[in-house]
């Protein structure tokens, strides 16, 4: 299992680059960078904030791919 996030598909509903996006979410442009291409993922209390700001639930924002099925 591992825990992905939708981070992109959202930035792109926005039609933000991710300079503008990353700004919005309150995070470095090179830290939100490594979040969209999967290399890290963002802590709980990230993900909570980024929720609040966007307005959206949670489970909108990361989901666990089940590997292997």
């Amino acid at each position: 299992m591992a825990v992905r996030n939708r981070l992109k598909s959202i930035r792109h509903k926005y039609e933000m680059n991710q300079k503008e996006f990353a700004e919005l979410l309150g995070v470095a442009q090179n830290q939100y960078n490594r979040y969209e291409l999967q290399r890290v993922q963002p802590t709980l209390e990230l993900v909570l904030r980024f929720s609040k700001t966007l307005k959206i639930p949670v489970d909108e924002i990361v989901y666990l791919e089940i590997l292997g099925e």
